[in-house]
């Protein structure tokens, strides 16, 4: 089966670690797994959090999440201590995180989004929540990369556009990145919650492929003791079936250049 078709609930033991020290821990996360046990998915059985937990013989502590579609760099403390820490530098928007993702149509030019974003509440989780709260401040810089036309009919266009975007949120909202690309109607390819079926149904068709094309390809932040500045990326393996039909860059330093830019107008 090509790597880019998502598989639901991936059948691994041992996760690929990006960075390791006595303090904390980072993995690249694969699509569709779920970062930790919900009574939402009863069903499922294996979890990034239980999976590491096993792999390294010892209790890891989670400090930010990815959902359950997207793939990347997913951080972990190795104490409660160090996830207090490394919590509040996330919370404080220390830290840079850099996304990847392809979406509809032909995003020619970057810039800033600040559209706030109101809660999304689970049905069963948020049943006894209040509804009626004000919206959140939301913030993505996005800059696209490349694009593409294929000569595919969808919907009554003769031809579908896509394009290949870099993404940086400074909040953290749910679904943030997938919210802001729709709202500028350019949404994410695989997104069924978001996204356009159509174009969703042509890439599982025409290019074999099922997932959300969204990628946390890397993640910058302080380490809570050394001070150091660290840089922890995800690789591009599963991306690199459908770079290689887009005919888009599988450089890493390229993709290192983009977030750069992105990162300069936080700073």
């Amino acid at each position: 089966m090509p790597a880019s078709r998502l598989i639901e609930t991936p059948d691994i033991t041992e996760l690929t670690i990006l960075y390791q020290d006595e303090w904390l821990v980072a993995v690249d996360k694969p699509a569709g797994m779920l970062v930790h046990r919900s009574f939402l998915d009863k069903h499922e059985s294996r979890f990034v959090m239980q999976t590491l937990r096993d792999q390294l013989g010892q209790h890891v502590f989670p400090v930010h999440r990815l959902d359950r579609p997207t793939s990347g760099v997913l951080l972990f403390a190795l104490s409660s201590e160090i996830a207090r820490l490394l919590s509040e530098q996330n919370a404080s928007q220390h830290w840079h995180k850099g996304y990847l993702a392809i979406v509809r149509g032909y995003l020619v030019q970057g810039g800033t989004l600040d559209y706030p974003l109101k809660e999304q509440q689970d049905k069963i989780a948020d049943k006894f929540s209040s509804s009626d709260k004000e919206a959140q401040a939301a913030v993505t810089d996005y800059l696209p990369l490349a694009q593409v036309e294929l000569p595919i009919p969808v919907s009554r266009y003769p031809a579908a556009r896509y394009s290949l975007v870099a993404l940086s949120p400074r909040t953290g909202r749910k679904h943030q990145l997938r919210r802001h690309l729709a709202h500028l109607r350019h949404p994410i390819i695989g997104d069924t919650s978001h996204g356009d079926g159509k174009h969703n149904r042509l890439f599982r068709e025409h290019l074999d492929c099922a997932r959300l094309l969204l990628l946390a390809k890397q993640l910058i932040l302080t380490h809570p003791i050394s001070g150091t500045r660290l840089c922890i990326e995800a690789s591009l393996t599963e991306w690199q079936p459908i770079l290689q039909q887009l005919g888009w860059p599988e450089d890493e330093s390229f993709y290192r250049q983009a977030l750069a830019t992105l990162y300069k107008e936080q700073a």
